[in-house]
């Protein structure tokens, strides 16, 4: 004679409670991701920004250097010209 097969109701709910398990895990894990997707995309925007007021920055920069070198050209000649005028 052979022995009945074992219950599978058992194997079949402890199955079924592993299965849920990884739903919930992943379930975590992308709302995870999903919140880590929205802090880069948010930091992509504020590079952007940053970088346009940078940007901003170095043109309105530009002119000082020039301005400072006319100065200098000006003193100069102003030296050179009190020198050879005495």
């Amino acid at each position: 004679m052979t022995s009945p097969p074992p219950d599978p109701t058992p194997v079949a709910l402890e199955l079924e409670r592993l299965h849920r398990s990884v739903e919930v895990g992943f379930a975590r894990l992308d709302g995870q991701l999903a919140l880590l997707v929205q802090r880069s995309d948010q930091t992509d925007g504020r590079l952007v920004d940053l970088d346009a007021r940078v940007d901003e920055l170095e043109r309105a920069r530009w002119p000082l250097p020039s301005v400072a070198a006319v100065v200098a050209l000006a003193a100069l000649l102003l030296s050179l010209w009190q020198t050879i005028a005495h």
